[in-house]
């Protein structure tokens, strides 16, 4: 894929990819010229964010209205001040990181009225919201835009991460209409384990950076689930 040329400095921080078969210029380069939108920066986007940053992704949005509690340090563990906006908070530690990323901070909730404008100028979105209102809202967004979408879910001590993408099966197939926020254990009654948010939110990672370098198979119409107390992978299709 051609591009801008890495400068030294990128040549060097990205070397691990650049000697990577499979990966090398091309897919660097694909990651470079990547538009990357991720919703929530709490424990799932903390990881994602951190790992597509350092990766070098070359646009990495990030949405989020909330701000950081003293209770999501446990996870969350990009964030250091608390009280600080979340996506803010977040853009700082991303652009730390690694200065080659251009980080947008949207720090404004989102929801059905929204969401398209906020997607708009993005390639790929990451959904690491906890709440089926606004996953129902992203996933109507980036269908309609025609865009992939990479979501992950936790609770307590498991998991689970699968990709939509416009030519698979949609959110629906997996979270019915009728499903409802009351009828999932919440992480403040039931408690969640914090390195937990670290296995999916990277695998979430891992699978945006799948979508954008074209390497490997995305989880396009599979759920990949995690048990942490048995420490065992599983999948199923839907």
């Amino acid at each position: 894929m051609a591009g801008d040329p890495f400068s030294p400095d990128e040549t060097r921080r990205y070397g691990r990819h650049l000697v990577l078969k499979g990966m090398g210029g091309s897919g660097q380069q694909a990651l470079k010229g990547a538009r990357v939108l991720v919703v929530g920066a709490g424990g799932l986007g903390s990881p994602a964010i951190a790992y597509l940053a350092g990766a070098g992704v070359g646009v990495l949005g990030i949405v989020d209205h909330d701000a950081v509690a003293l209770s999501n340090l446990q996870r969350q563990v990009i964030h250091k001040v608390v009280g600080a906006n979340k996506a803010e908070s977040a853009a700082a530690f991303a652009q730390a990181l690694n200065p080659h990323v251009k980080v947008v901070v949207h720090a404004q909730r989102l929801d059905r009225g929204n969401a398209a404008a906020l997607m708009a100028g993005y390639d790929l979105v990451l959904d690491g919201t906890d709440n089926l209102a606004t996953r129902r809202a992203v996933a109507a967004a980036a269908l309609a835009k025609g865009l992939a979408l990479v979501s992950g879910a936790v609770s307590m001590f498991d998991g689970q991460v699968t990709v939509f993408a416009p030519s698979g099966p949609g959110f629906a197939a997996l979270y019915p209409e009728e499903a409802e926020d009351a009828d999932l254990p919440s992480c403040e009654a039931s408690g969640i384990l914090g390195p937990l948010t670290g296995v999916i939110g990277t695998l979430m990672a891992m699978e945006a950076i799948k979508l954008i370098t074209g390497i490997g198979e995305p989880l396009i119409g599979r759920v990949l689930t995690y048990d942490g107390k048995d420490a065992r992978f599983s999948e199923f299709s839907y």
